[in-house]
């Protein structure tokens, strides 16, 4: 599967050419990925590649917690003015 190529360079930083038996060696390359948890089409990804990021998971905030930090910062900009 692709997923495997990304974590083979993340393992051992390229791959091999197939027809020059060379390795080729990729540098200063970040990653950056989301994803959403897995259903319908989407696939769970191996210990072996999440091993190499950090997750970070945030509960959706209630329709309480929305209003509340919309109210204040529209607030804080109304009373503070519009500076153009």
């Amino acid at each position: 599967p692709p997923i495997e190529l990304l974590r083979q360079w993340m393992d051992y930083g390229g791959w091999y050419d197939l027809e020059s038996k060379e390795f080729k060696q990729l540098q200063d390359i970040n990653f950056v990925a989301a994803m959403g948890p897995p259903s319908a089409g989407r696939n769970t990804i191996t210990q072996r590649y999440t091993r190499h990021f950090n997750i970070h998971y945030v509960e959706p905030f209630s329709t309480n917690s929305l209003q509340r930090i919309f109210t204040n910062i529209l607030d804080w900009y109304f009373l503070n003015g519009v500076r153009t």
